[in-house]
């Protein structure tokens, strides 16, 4: 885990110092210069962040990568592969 803090410091410009206080429980926590710096870091990585909606808090999920996969056609399905 230690490594992934490294790199992440690096990308971000950042002490490690930083992500320890983003970690943190207790105040004052990350600035919020910090804060943005990892989100610009991890979004180059494809991580995307995600805006609370719908009664449903914020969160982050990876970039899709390659095409998206759109299932079978009607004409392939099969008792075989129907799930």
């Amino acid at each position: 885990m230690a490594m992934l803090r490294d790199e992440l410091a690096q990308r971000a410009g950042l002490p490690i110092e930083a992500i320890a206080q983003a970690d943190a429980d207790e105040e004052p926590g990350a600035s919020a210069a910090a804060v943005a710096a990892f989100q610009v870091a991890l979004e180059r990585q494809d991580v995307i962040f995600l805006d609370a909606n719908d009664g449903g808090g914020p969160g982050v999920r990876l970039r899709r990568l390659g095409p998206p996969d759109e299932g079978l056609r009607p004409d392939q399905l099969t008792s075989e592969n129907d799930v």
